[in-house]
C-alpha cells in the first residue's frame, strides 16, 4: 500500500469519534465480542496486526493475525496507554502533538512506556475510561482504521 492510498485523519475528522464508545456498560463478554469483530476485519483484509483488548490493568482478549512480529506486543502495550492516560484515541494525541509542535516527553511521558501512533481507542462507562481496544503491525492510521471500524460495528450490534 503506498502513502497515497492511507486513510487521512484529522483533528477534526477524529473528534467526533471521541463520542462512539460511550457505552452503558463494558465487560469481558463484551471485550471478547468486540476482539472477535476486530480479529475477522484482519483477517479478512489481509492484514498483518495484532488486536488487543484492556479492560483497567487486565488484558482480557488478544489476537495476533498473519504473521505479525513478536515487538506488536510492546506497540500495543504503549499505545494502549496512551489512550488511558489522554482519555482519546491515540491517532487524536499524535495529531494534536503535531499541530502544537510537541512530543510525549515534553509532557513528562516516557516513550519506553507510551507511543503517540494510532491504534488504540479508549472505552468509556458513565464517563469513566474503563478499557480500550488496541490494533498494531499495519502503518498507524489503518491500525486507528480498524480499531475504529471495529468499534463502530461493535456499537451498531
Amino acid at each position: 500500500m503506498t502513502d497515497d492510498a492511507l486513510p487521512v485523519f484529522t483533528i477534526e475528522s477524529l473528534e467526533p469519534q471521541l463520542a462512539l464508545l460511550r457505552l452503558r456498560s463494558f465487560d469481558q463478554d463484551d471485550a471478547y465480542a468486540l476482539g472477535t469483530i476486530a480479529a475477522e476485519m484482519i483477517r479478512d483484509r489481509g492484514l498483518v496486526m495484532a488486536v488487543q483488548i484492556v479492560i483497567g490493568e487486565h488484558v482480557v482478549y488478544k489476537a495476533a493475525l498473519n504473521g505479525v512480529s513478536g515487538d506488536t506486543a510492546d506497540w500495543l502495550r504503549r499505545k494502549s496507554n496512551t489512550a488511558k492516560r489522554r482519555g482519546e484515541p491515540s491517532l487524536l494525541v499524535r495529531r494534536r502533538l503535531e499541530a502544537e509542535g510537541h512530543t510525549l516527553a515534553d509532557g513528562g511521558l516516557d516513550e519506553a512506556d507510551f507511543a503517540a501512533h494510532g491504534g488504540a481507542v479508549p472505552i468509556f462507562v458513565d464517563d469513566e475510561l474503563v478499557a480500550t481496544i488496541t490494533t498494531s503491525g499495519e502503518p498507524d492510521v489503518i491500525d486507528h482504521e480498524v480499531a475504529i471500524a471495529a468499534a463502530m460495528e461493535f456499537v451498531a450490534r
